[in-house]
């Protein structure tokens, strides 16, 4: 008997994992950035961050095609730990976050790339120019969360940018034009 009862469990945990839907989860501004890096007249890589993240994240770990990402950052939010820089990036000449205040980007495509590693294309949008990248990303964990007891799931991603694609093009080539930009973001099941 006990071995029918094991059989019959076994066969619906199989059965219901079989058919799991992916979850969605909001985004946790608190440990959610995106950070920018460049170079500086070949002499240094000064960094800003921005937070202020918004957005859901959908994860399927069974069809991580079915998976997707739509997230933005607050443009007056950022911090490039000078405080006049900080002040230019906010202006018109820069992100003119008046005008544009969020950056997003939304995914298009997810294909798994095997030991937790997808590549996620989409739409990143600043300073209301959209330009379809790929970024490269990493899957740090996904489980129960320690503090909410929530399920949650946390990313790295990173790909590279011009800034002048976007109209940000103030003192190229002597400040670099590639922008090396990474997410970092950790969501919680809504």
């Amino acid at each position: 008997m006990n071995k029918r009862i094991s059989a019959v469990l076994l066969s619906t945990l199989f059965s219901v994992s079989a058919f799991a839907a992916p979850v969605s989860y909001s985004v946790d501004p608190t440990h959610t950035f995106a950070v920018a890096s460049w170079n500086h007249f070949g002499f240094s890589s000064p960094t800003a961050v921005f937070s202020g993240a918004e957005g859901t994240i959908t994860y399927d770990a069974d069809k991580p095609a079915s998976s997707s990402i739509a997230i933005s950052v607050s443009i007056d939010t950022v911090d490039t730990f000078v405080d006049k820089l900080t002040e230019e990036f906010k202006s018109a000449d820069w992100f003119n976050a008046a005008q544009y205040p969020k950056a997003t980007f939304v995914s298009k495509k997810v294909v798994a790339k095997g030991d937790n590693k997808f590549s996620v294309t989409g739409d990143l949008t600043i300073k209301g120019t959209t330009k379809t990248v790929t970024m490269a990303a990493t899957l740090n964990g996904a489980g129960e969360h320690p503090m909410s007891k929530k399920q949650a799931v946390g990313f790295d991603a990173q790909t590279v940018i011009k800034r002048s694609d976007f109209g940000i093009d103030q003192y190229v080539p002597y400040v670099g034009d590639e922008i090396t930009l990474r997410l970092t973001t950790e969501a919680q099941a809504k």
